[in-house]
């Protein structure tokens, strides 16, 4: 259930800036986090999978950052998808 919804907010947060300008960066990096998170098994997340998993929440937390000034739905977006990722197995 979580990835399912971790996908729903990327969908949303895709929408809230398909008509702001950002960054060719952030671009970049919302696209890394949609596909390692599409890239993530459907089976629970092992030991041997937290270094990737850790990447996963670092993008997440990056992509935050990059937008708190300008976006703030955005960035609650990201909070959610954060810790979803972190209740998954980090």
């Amino acid at each position: 259930m979580s990835k399912e919804r971790i996908k729903e907010l990327l969908a949303q947060l895709r929408e809230e800036i398909r008509t702001t300008d950002i960054d060719d960066e952030l671009e970049q990096l919302i696209g890394q986090l949609d596909d390692d998170i599409d890239a993530m098994s459907d089976e629970d997340v092992g030991s041997d999978d937290l270094v990737d998993m850790e990447d996963v929440v670092n993008r997440a937390k990056e992509l935050e950052a990059g937008f708190a000034t300008d976006h703030p739905t955005a960035v609650r977006v990201l909070r959610e998808v954060v810790d979803l990722l972190v209740r998954m197995g980090i």
